[in-house]
């Protein structure tokens, strides 16, 4: 997969991009990551790629013809164009699922108080937001939705299964998780995952699963299929 991010700030993608999966996601072939300064696509002695809102109003917005120079620059026929705004699809696993399976992903981070609207209209293919918040700007957007659709990627995971069993892989959160050792402070491992019986086992992750839904995230719960939520209960 190609992934290609368009930002007035690179800077903030150094440790992103040489850390952890990302990197070695990069070393094993599995991504190119291409970081591209939307600066470099201006053509005034400022560099300059924003300008004050027509109508007035606070803040700047960025310009027109710069994000469509960079895209055009990069874009192919497999190319999905996705601007990080507040105001777009809410960002879940399933979507980070169904994009790992692009060919290409070209993300623009927005900044000040946003991009001039023919970007969204003529240019975008689509519009993420990774939670009802403001952030100052697409750049830790970018990097949630680069890194969540990575590591879904086949081959960049040591384990194939790592991310089969996670929160929201099946519409639930997942369940608890214990390591050595098997008692501390008196705070002691459930047997059942000392037993050895994996079909136990099995059947303790699921209900642990279940009840940790409807817990912490009961709105989940009635998005199950009534079969399966029938069972549970």
């Amino acid at each position: 997969m190609q992934i290609d991010i368009i930002t007035l700030f690179p800077g903030m993608f150094a440790g992103f991009l040489t850390e952890s999966i990302i990197k070695r996601a990069q070393e094993k072939g599995a991504i190119s990551l291409r970081v591209i300064d939307l600066r470099d696509y201006t053509h005034d002695r400022h560099r300059t790629a924003d300008d004050r809102p027509y109508g007035g109003g606070a803040g700047m917005v960025l310009k027109v013809e710069p994000l469509f120079e960079a895209v055009e620059s990069l874009k192919t026929s497999d190319s999905t164009v996705i601007l990080l705004s507040p105001r777009g699809e809410p960002f879940d696993q399933a979507k980070a699922g169904y994009l790992s399976h692009s060919e290409h992903l070209i993300l623009i981070c927005g900044h000040y108080e946003g991009v001039d609207e023919r970007v969204c209209s003529s240019l975008v293919d689509e519009e993420i937001s990774i939670g009802d918040y403001i952030l100052t700007g697409g750049e830790l957007p970018a990097m949630v939705v680069a890194d969540s659709v990575i590591r879904l990627i086949p081959g960049v995971l040591g384990d194939p299964d790592s991310s089969a069993d996670e929160s929201f892989s099946k519409g639930r959160l997942e369940y608890p998780h214990y390591t050595r050792p098997s008692e501390y402070r008196g705070m002691a491992v459930p047997g059942v995952l000392l037993s050895g019986n994996h079909g136990e086992v099995a059947r303790w992750r699921e209900e642990q699963s279940f009840l940790m839904t409807c817990r912490r995230r009961p709105d989940l719960i009635n998005e199950l299929p009534p079969t399966e939520k029938g069972k549970k209960e």
